[in-house]
């Protein structure tokens, strides 16, 4: 059969639109989204501090929460899980499940957690985490990634972005003697000044079905998830209340994706009282709101995915800095969690080196590249700048955990996210690589 092609261009551009007179249409662009309960029962181990607790109430429910889409034969996911992190050894296990279920291959999966500090213990920084928990956490992650696939229709892209500078603020106080306090306070005769800077940005990127009803979104936003971490009470925090918020707007299916955190919380070292869970999440929400009234529509025409396994360097400490009696360093624990921690860490920097895992997904022009860490938001902003002019989100604790990832500048200056112990023990040049590996990936899906 002869098929005849008829090419044009727009201006100068050097895309061409090309129509398949014989009858054989470009692929149609779909997106689906869902979300499935996750709240743990009263007594599970919650994580939040380092401290044992447990869950004795709960405020509002936690959810596994999806995003699909697919063009052609290419099909890519995202799930978010309403934890404090998610080990790379439960993201495993979520991508073999979702395969087995559903067929979207391992490599097409990004699975994250909103570092949320009114969840259940995933990890076992306190308490030994909850295996029975996490075995069903795993099994519903996949579920709301089925369901999501399940859900797929026609749709277009709108992505827009807003700022709001009312939520975050650095954490980290410089002060006069060389050394950085983490949650220090401006009211110190001692401060001088924020260490760093904040990412205001909220980003938005939603899909609408050709009822022109918004069908979900993904917001991505830089700020620790802190409510109830000292406490008995199971909540989704301010990335829940956001999510609820939303749904009242209009949007009936919204996933909060944690940006570059490593350093910003929602607690202001000016001494401002500090906002509830429910006045972030209104706040969020008034912003992805605004985005989405200035977001520019359209049809993807591509999307991909890349990954990359980093091999990556363990710290190598001092007994000095083993014990924290180095200047600046800084520890927020229970008594004895560090002596009981340390040691273990000592003996796994020797076995070799921590794996890393960088993933990029691509729509178009908009990426998503995640961060297996705790990175400061300096590191995230750099992965902005230098992917430009795509217009990408930062996915901080996503695909594993590799602790905080301070700048290399913030390890000269001390301070909690520095000190080296269970939450910080990369090396410092740990940043710059996993920053300029979602970087390399950005730009090779741009060819």
């Amino acid at each position: 059969m002869s098929r005849t092609w008829y090419c044009f261009s727009i201006w100068t551009s050097i895309l061409a639109v090309c129509t398949d007179l014989a009858g054989q249409s470009p692929p149609v662009f779909r997106a689906g989204f869902a979300a499935v309960d996750i709240t743990p029962p009263p007594g599970t181990p919650k994580q939040g501090g380092n401290a044992e607790q447990a869950a004795s109430s709960v405020l509002d429910p936690l959810y596994a929460r999806a995003a699909a889409f697919e063009l052609g034969a290419e099909r890519i996911a995202i799930v978010v899980v309403d934890t404090a992190l998610i080990q790379a050894v439960d993201v495993a296990a979520i991508r073999r499940k979702t395969t087995l279920d559903h067929g979207l291959p391992t490599d097409r999966l990004l699975v994250a957690a909103t570092h949320n500090h009114a969840g259940p213990a995933v990890d076992d920084p306190a308490f030994f985490r909850d295996h029975a928990y996490v075995e069903s956490m795993v099994v519903k992650a996949a579920g709301a990634v089925g369901l999501a696939l399940a859900a797929l229709e026609p749709a277009e892209i709108g992505v827009g972005s807003a700022f709001e500078w009312n939520v975050a603020y650095n954490r980290r106080v410089r002060m006069r003697d060389g050394t950085t306090r983490t949650h220090g306070s401006l009211q110190d005769p001692n401060a001088l000044g924020f260490e760093g800077p904040i990412d205001p940005e909220v980003g938005v990127m939603a899909a609408r079905g050709r009822d022109g009803k918004v069908l979900g979104a993904i917001v991505n936003f830089a700020c620790h998830a802190g409510h109830h971490w000292d406490d008995g009470v199971i909540s989704a925090g301010f990335p829940g209340a956001m999510v609820r918020q939303l749904k009242d707007r209009g949007v009936p299916f919204a996933l909060f994706l944690q940006g570059a955190a490593g350093n910003m919380h929602h607690q202001d070292p000016r001494g401002a009282p500090e906002k509830s869970a429910e006045e972030i999440g209104k706040l969020l929400a008034g912003a992805a709101a605004r985005a989405l009234e200035s977001a520019k529509w359209f049809r993807p025409k591509r999307i991909a995915a890349a990954s990359r396994t980093l091999s990556l360097a363990y710290r190598q400490v001092s007994s000095e800095e083993a014990r924290g009696a180095v200047k600046g360093a800084q520890r927020f624990e229970e008594k004895g969690y560090y002596d009981r921690k340390i040691p273990g860490l000592i003996a796994r920097s020797k076995a070799g080196p921590a794996l890393g895992e960088v993933q990029v997904l691509r729509i178009d022009e908009v990426a998503i590249a995640s961060q297996p860490s705790e990175s400061f938001a300096e590191l995230g902003l750099r992965i902005k700048e230098e992917t430009w002019p795509v217009r990408t989100f930062v996915a901080g604790y996503a695909n594993g955990m590799l602790g905080y990832i301070p700048t290399r500048e913030a390890f000269r200056r001390g301070g909690y996210e520095s000190t080296f112990g269970p939450p910080s023990f990369m090396a410092p040049e740990t940043g710059d690589q996993l920053a300029e590996a979602a970087v390399a990936l950005v730009k090779e899906l741009s060819r």
